[in-house]
């Protein structure tokens, strides 16, 4: 796989030690579309995985609570944190 890449003129990105760490924040960010939305759907062609990735991200930002921010919604903490800044 390596060898096709590099002969494709793909520079592949790595730290230089093939360590799991190199690819972690992709993976984690991408787990969830992939198993909630995006192996659910039969996709077609790019628009249609574009708009189901886009729907996705607006669902895990405006309607899905967080464990981490007190069941909150991203958008919610994010705006409520920018009225304390503002406040102080």
């Amino acid at each position: 796989m390596i060898n096709t890449l590099t002969e494709a003129g793909v520079r592949i990105s790595m730290d230089g030690r093939g360590r799991y760490l190199d690819n972690i924040f992709f993976e984690r960010l991408w787990r969830f579309p992939r198993q909630k939305a995006i192996y659910l759907e039969e996709i077609n062609d790019g628009f249609q995985a574009r708009r189901l990735i886009k729907a996705w991200i607006t669902f895990y930002n405006t309607k899905r609570p967080h464990s981490a921010l007190d069941r909150q919604m991203p958008d919610d903490a994010y705006w409520a944190g920018l009225e304390k800044q503002k406040a102080a």
